[in-house]
């Protein structure tokens, strides 16, 4: 029997599965880019308030379409989607994050949001990985730009 034909029958058996722990590194696990975007629990946190705010919806093959609040959200925080919609890759989608097994923001804008957050510090890149440190003051203004907490 091959593993999965056996996933497919301990699914169906209802055979409890032991909760999901990551073995990431935390460093990693909190911020880190993925494909050009920003990935972790940060992102996972950014992609489901974005998602829950209405400014993100399903659209077409997979992708998001970004909704006329999602539109002047990303402008007046400084990231025009215009220009990222003519770019060749995917313009928004979800990416599954490894560490957390729930998606973040991919393509076009995913990668716009990172530069966004380096540009404003919200976010550092390491220089020797894929690592992003968030500075304590960073991550209050990420969150306070995008009305997750109030600015401190």
């Amino acid at each position: 029997m091959n593993a999965a034909a056996l996933e497919a029958l301990l699914v169906v058996a209802g055979v409890p599965r032991a909760p999901f722990k990551p073995g990431t590194p935390a460093r990693l696990r909190q911020a880190r880019t993925c494909y050009g975007h920003m990935a972790g629990a940060l992102a996972v946190e950014l992609h489901e308030h974005c998602v829950m705010q209405g400014w993100l919806t399903d659209g077409a093959a997979g992708e998001y379409a970004l909704t006329a609040a999602g539109e002047e959200r990303f402008a007046r925080l400084g990231l025009d989607p215009a220009p990222l919609r003519k770019l060749r890759r995917r313009f928004a989608c979800p990416c599954l994050e490894w560490s957390e097994r729930k998606p973040h923001l991919g393509g076009a804008l995913g990668a716009g949001l990172l530069q966004l957050a380096l540009r404003q510090g919200w976010v550092e890149q390491d220089l020797d990985s894929r690592a992003l440190a968030v500075p304590t003051k960073g991550q209050r203004r990420l969150l306070a730009a995008f009305d997750m907490v109030s600015p401190a």
